[in-house]
């Protein structure tokens, strides 16, 4: 073994700061005058052994961890390399192979396509990837930090000390790549960067599909080994367009349905909950991972990771994939809009503004103290994009409720005169955002047939549901989402119920006006977690009167919200009348249906209610068939605002007509006159929420 040639003190300084972007040059093996070279970085190490087919040499120390030498070869030979960490010769010895004698992994064609933003499987070439790699067992690691001097590897396998794992960079496109034999799928690890100033900070991986459990924030190299069963739900999703079918959504907290359960427990009783229900569809927040539960997941720090609170993210395929088996659809919370601040996400994530927009006016969100995404950024928008479709077609996902969408489409949401800046049109619209929602949308439509996606929007924003490609008045394009959740119908409506009876009189048109945009988009009536919580009540407790009115307030806007135009969606709890607010930390009150308390038959009563909606939902197209069509709906009365009564007739596409109507008071009208059409002489009551076996005083109408 002689003395490899000396390597430059720039350069050996730039490796041992963790700042060379180009590591595998120097370590490794490389053909030199004479031989193979053979260098490797391996801190603490008393001797490095080079081991080949019969071949042992051992490497010359050259300080700073450095070890090299030259064998008198005519080519590179397939070796390991035989680390001594012990004093004497066989002590604390490690035989390993070289991570620095593989070429890159990653082709030309991935690069090009992470380059100009249109890398739909993204996942699929960043991040931790376990393979075989030209013979050899381990993980693949890359990472987009464009702006970083250099980026190492630190985990579990290297005692978190990512000297001897410098990653190299793959040119222009900004990735960080490395391929480290021996290390496989539950290994934790951390991306160590060296930002411009020379400052290193230790990131979780962007693209990690699985994290340790918080307040730990470790990634964890993954690889699923789940086998679906679901191939018969998947093929038969698309048959029907959603707007057209049964939606009726559960909004569960995962975490607090059934406090403690896994995802895997859940799985024995979520399905079988929801199927009894009738409800088709759940909704689950939070999935992707978090660190503070109190937020309920909607501060993402692991985009690509589902919550390790409940499980690994093979038993969430598990509850998912149940869900399924029972027939029922599963739809998630997508956070796209913002992320949080912590040092060791994505914020600054190379040491500049990376993820979040280079502008700081831009970059905070006034509202949540959170980072705003930089929409107009093609990698970013990659990043985002590539998150939709992959918890469609990794997880079965059946669609997405893309969260906070009016805080993404307004420069002035939340701000000031002085604190945003104008789009180049002068306007306050954000240009990047429309963009950046009509391109995921697009997507995730055509790479996953019948998936839908949610808006939760709350302005007058024109053409949300509207094809992506149907330029409206205002000059754009439609966003593209399936649906769009109607805030003002819930904002309205509530406002209305929260009156008492005498005063609802004059309040009747807040009933009636939505009615008067209804076909502007596809909605979902939605009663969510947002309105029983932080002092709003839970829906039970927003009604006047006693205990009594209370409930039978309840059912009857229930009641109303199922005959309306529209999907319906209801969070947890609300389903049997709970009296207190939500709060994650213990979830709902299932005491209340304990046969051994005094009102159980009260909160049963409500429960059985719901089932009832949906079971005559699910079973009269007229309630679903023609929700977007405005020849689906006709107001028989709309202004009985003196005897606070609605009453309208809902229509299937072959004709086949319902009747709903509401008495929001608490004075029975017997005898009331309603018109009907002539062409049907007959009629018959099939759902009455005031009915005794849902806790009502049982005034029916029993004969045709």
């Amino acid at each position: 073994m002689r003395p490899a040639p000396p390597l430059p003190e720039g350069e050996r300084r730039r490796l041992l700061d963790g700042a060379h972007h180009d590591p595998h040059a120097h370590l490794g093996a490389h053909p030199v005058r004479g031989g193979i070279a053979f260098r490797t970085l391996r801190p603490y190490a008393r001797a490095v052994t080079v081991l080949s087919r019969g071949l042992r040499a051992e490497l010359r120390d050259e300080g700073d961890g450095f070890f090299g030498g030259v064998l008198p070869m005519t080519e590179v030979p397939e070796y390991e390399l035989l680390v001594r960490y012990g004093a004497e010769p066989g002590e604390d010895e490690v035989r390993l192979t070289d991570p620095y004698r593989f070429l890159p992994s990653l082709g030309e064609l991935d690069l090009h396509l992470i380059t100009e933003g249109r890398h739909e499987d993204l996942w699929r070439v960043l991040g931790a990837h376990p393979m075989t790699y030209a013979g050899t067992a381990g993980t693949r690691f890359t990472v987009w930090a464009p702006n970083a001097r250099g980026v190492r590897l630190a985990g579990d396998f290297n005692y978190w000390d990512g000297t001897a794992l410098p990653l190299r960079s793959l040119g222009s496109a900004g990735i960080w790549e490395l391929f480290v034999p021996g290390v496989g799928a539950g290994a934790l690890y951390k991306f160590e960067v060296t930002g411009p100033d020379g400052a290193r900070a230790l990131r979780a991986d962007p693209m990690a599909r699985r994290t340790e459990c918080p307040p730990a924030n470790a990634s964890i190299v993954e690889a699923s080994t789940y086998e679906w069963d679901d191939a018969a739900w998947l093929a038969a999703r698309a048959d029907r367009p959603a707007h057209a079918a049964p939606l009726s959504v559960y909004e569960v907290h995962l975490a607090s349905w059934r406090p403690g359960l896994s995802y895997r427990e859940l799985a024995e009783q979520l399905p079988a909950y929801v199927k009894d229900l009738g409800f088709t569809h759940v909704e689950l927040m939070p999935v992707a991972e978090h660190p503070f539960g109190g937020s309920w997941g909607y501060q993402v720090t692991g985009f690509y990771a589902p919550t390790a609170r409940l499980g690994t993210p093979d038993d969430f395929r598990y509850l998912v994939d149940e869900l399924h088996r029972a027939g029922i659809g599963v739809l998630m919370d997508w956070v796209p809009a913002h992320f949080p601040k912590d040092e060791w996400a994505l914020a600054r994530f190379d040491g500049t503004p990376l993820y979040e927009h280079a502008d700081p006016a831009r970059a905070e969100h006034p509202d949540w103290g959170t980072l705003e995404f930089d929409f107009g950024r093609r990698e970013v928008r990659n990043f985002l994009v590539a998150n939709a479709v992959y918890w469609c077609e990794e997880f079965h996902i059946d669609g997405l409720r893309v969260d906070a969408v009016a805080s993404m489409l307004y420069l002035d949401y939340s701000r000031e005169d002085g604190q945003w800046t104008p789009n180049q049109h002068g306007g306050r619209e954000n240009l990047d955002a429309v963009a950046f929602l009509q391109e995921m949308n697009a997507t995730v439509y055509r790479r996953c047939p019948g998936v839908i996606t949610a808006a939760e929007e709350s302005t007058a924003w024109d053409g949300v549901t509207r094809a992506t490609h149907h330029v409206g008045e205002g000059g754009f394009g439609g966003l593209g989402f399936g649906f769009k959740w109607n805030m003002g119908w819930m904002h309205d409506s509530l406002t209305y119920m929260t009156k008492e009876p005498v005063h609802r009189k004059y309040h009747h048109g807040e009933m009636t006006f939505s009615m008067v945009y209804a076909y502007s988009e596809n909605y979902i009536l939605p009663i969510s977690h947002d309105e029983v919580v932080h002092g709003k009540r839970s829906l039970v407790a927003k009604m006047p009167g006693d205990w009594w009115q209370q409930r039978a307030n309840h059912r009857a806007y229930l009641g109303f919200m199922w005959a309306h135009p529209g999907k319906q969606l209801l969070f947890m709890g609300q389903e049997f009348a709970q009296g207190a607010e939500w709060a994650e930390g213990h979830g709902p009150d299932w005491w209340l249906l304990d046969s051994a308390y005094a009102a159980e038959c009260d909160h049963r009563g409500v429960r059985d209610v719901v089932r009832a909606l949906n079971q005559e939902y699910v079973r009269t197209p007229a309630l679903w068939e023609r929700d977007t069509d405005p020849g689906g709906f006709s107001w028989i009365d709309g202004g009985a605002s003196e005897d606070n009564v609605f009453a309208f007739l809902r229509f299937a596409a072959d004709g086949s007509p319902l009747v709903a109507v509401s008495n929001f008071s608490p004075v029975p009208r017997p005898g009331y006159r309603l018109g009907v059409p002539e062409e049907w002489e007959t009629w018959r009551e099939v759902l009455n929420t005031d009915d005794l076996r849902y806790g009502g005083s049982g005034i029916l109408n029993p004969e045709p």
